[in-house]
């Protein structure tokens, strides 16, 4: 046959196949999501997320140092709080002692040069489980933000280099970079959970939290699956009110709306790969169904194709030790 097209002749060897990739990942992409809890030499793994642990401070410190030693720069955290820390108003949130500003003034005096991303959300250390302010079954808006401001200027006064509001008021974005500069933490960037889905994919981040909600969903802050054209207006909204970065929560089941936000927006595009993803993959390789490293590696790639140039992944330190 004389065919003037062969695809297959780029795909003829290794070495040929490397120098057409279009798509390269490497561990500077990556943002690990850290859990920590109260106390001393405690490692608990996350029953649903193996090989995941919740850390007390000191372990999480030598876990950092493991990281920074594979290339990883950037880490998210996230408190694991008894509920006796835990009030209708978050307060435990912008307490200067607590376990939480007490780990990013920690981490950033161990390790100067990491980037520290915290998370502005009330629901680890709210008694309702919600991520805003809940009166007679409703979540506030609007004093929820008071709360998320407070939060964000204390994670800023410790140390934190970018904050995460994954709370999903409206709003939020502008209010916390008001609050952010009046304080004078010009250079604390934000990475706006925009785009955040009431997904059925955060099961096992709630079991390492103990954070699910005490009653109903968060289908009335989170946003509804089906819907993409609404990822534009959350994002515009987020981008107008100066946000840094755009994040699409999750990733894989949401490759479609990150390419949506990399098209749409000049900014750096985030993605959540998520625990229920990362679940999936190694409850199936445990069980002898996949190749866990590939489809690991196939999955975060698929991520940066879409179009995000940041992905928090608890696969970070698995995948930066092949890298």
């Amino acid at each position: 046959m004389n065919l003037i097209r062969r695809p297959r002749r780029s795909r003829q060897s290794a070495a040929i196949r490397d120098m057409v990739q279009e798509t390269r990942l490497s561990v500077t992409d990556f943002i690990l999501p850290v859990f920590i809890m109260e106390g001393q030499h405690v490692r608990s793994e996350v029953a649903s997320m193996p090989g995941i642990h919740r850390l007390s401070l000191d372990l999480l410190l030598d876990e950092i140092q493991e990281c920074v030693d594979l290339g990883i720069k950037t880490f998210d955290l996230f408190p694991n709080l008894p509920e006796s820390k835990k009030d209708k108003y978050a307060t435990e949130s912008y307490n200067p002692d607590g376990l939480y500003l007490r780990a990013i003034r920690a981490i950033k005096d161990r390790f100067p040069d990491v980037m520290v991303m915290t998370d502005v959300a009330m629901d680890p250390y709210s008694s309702d489980g919600h991520d805003g302010i809940v009166e007679n079954g409703k979540i506030l808006n609007d004093p929820t933000l008071e709360v998320l401001g407070k939060m964000a200027l204390a994670q800023a006064q410790a140390g934190a280099n970018i904050v995460g509001p994954s709370d999903m008021m409206d709003g939020r974005v502008g209010y916390l970079r008001q609050v952010l500069d009046e304080g004078g933490f010009h250079e604390v960037a934000i990475m706006s959970y925009s785009a955040k889905y009431a997904s059925a994919f955060y099961g096992p981040f709630r079991d390492a939290l103990d954070s699910a909600p005490k009653f109903g969903d968060k289908k009335t802050y989170q946003m509804n699956p089906a819907n993409s054209r609404e990822a534009l207006i959350e994002a515009q909204l987020d981008f107008a009110e100066g946000a840094d970065f755009l994040m699409v929560k999750p990733a894989l089941a949401y490759l479609d709306i990150i390419k949506l936000l990399n098209d749409n927006f000049h900014l750096p595009i985030a993605a959540y790969n998520v625990s229920g993803e990362y679940a999936m993959i190694k409850a199936a390789a445990q069980n002898g169904w996949l190749d866990g490293e590939r489809a690991m590696m196939e999955a975060l790639m698929s991520i940066k194709r879409a179009g995000a140039s940041v992905i928090l992944t608890y696969f970070a330190k698995e995948a930066a030790r092949l890298l």
